[in-house]
């Protein structure tokens, strides 16, 4: 067996058990979490890089202006996403959360319309007419807008979209992010424990070694991903990234226990609908590339 898929498998069931981790964490603040998180990923990347040799490349990357705005772009919105994210866990927006990672597949392929200037096929143009009807239908349900879902789907599709324009590979890109990010967050803590508020090093108990642990979360999926990337298809990888947002699913509903009722499991059907309609469209062309060659 390909070792590629188990990487994936690791990466996707990894980042769909993350909201437990997060879940230990509730009463921290979700900003002073995402702050923890750039300060401890860095003292966890900086090892690898100097283990894997990318240095250099990091370098000459922090030297090349035209670089430097895009992984800041990148920096950017991937903290955003992680805010999101962080604070959605920790309010018991758990399945909300999840639907965004569902609905990230469908806002992809709109930007790949709008932004790359790509055609859509009659089954994509059904897929995102029925998951768009799937998100009204939830915005009734849960009687306002699903805006976190929303949010954390265009954040991490336009973090996509930078990263899909960079050259850099998945270690020493996230590393140029941590680093661009690292001032910001260290003036933040500064502030909130000046203020009285910071919550490292003042709680005791398992919040100060949960926190540290936040560096070794975010690096361990991440490098699982990138080498089962460069292993297995794009495809397998494709359809893979539904683990992530279905275990997260299943945990708010069955372990946190969050309201969902049969009103919201329609919504979310027709989301599940354009998806299967998106992949077997993808496989349908897949198979029929492959009888070509």
């Amino acid at each position: 067996m390909n070792i590629g898929y188990l990487h994936a498998a690791a990466a996707f069931i990894l980042w769909g058990v993350l909201p437990v981790y997060w879940k230990q964490l509730a009463s921290v603040p979700a900003s002073q979490l995402v702050a923890h998180r750039v300060i401890w990923s860095i003292l966890v990347l900086l090892p690898l890089v100097w283990l894997t040799g990318a240095a250099g490349r990091i370098r000459a990357a922090l030297a090349t202006p035209g670089v430097l705005v895009r992984q800041g772009v990148a920096a950017a919105l991937v903290s955003a996403n992680w805010l999101g994210f962080v604070w959605a866990v920790t309010h018991d927006r758990m399945i909300e959360s999840s639907l965004g990672y569902f609905l990230n597949p469908l806002l992809s392929v709109l930007l790949g319309v709008f932004v790359l200037g790509e055609r859509l096929r009659p089954a994509q143009w059904l897929a995102i007419a029925v998951a768009a009807a799937g998100v009204a239908w939830l915005a009734g349900q849960y009687r306002h807008f699903p805006w976190i879902a929303l949010y954390l789907a265009v954040t991490f599709c336009l973090y996509g979209l930078a990263k899909k324009r960079t050259a850099l590979d998945a270690l020493s890109s996230l590393t140029v992010e941590t680093l661009l990010l690292l001032i910001p967050a260290a003036v933040f803590l500064a502030l909130e424990h000046t203020a009285g508020r910071g919550a490292f090093g003042s709680r005791g108990g398992w919040d100060e070694p949960l926190i540290a642990l936040s560096g070794v979360i975010t690096a361990v999926p991440l490098l699982c991903f990138a080498s089962a990337a460069r292993r297995i298809p794009l495809s397998a990888i494709g359809l893979m990234q539904y683990l992530g947002p279905s275990i997260q699913f299943l945990l708010g509903l069955f372990v946190y226990d969050e309201p969902f009722d049969a009103g919201k499991l329609t919504g979310f059907a027709l989301v599940w609908t354009a998806l299967a309609i998106c992949a077997i469209d993808g496989l349908g062309r897949l198979s029929a590339a492959t009888r070509r060659s």
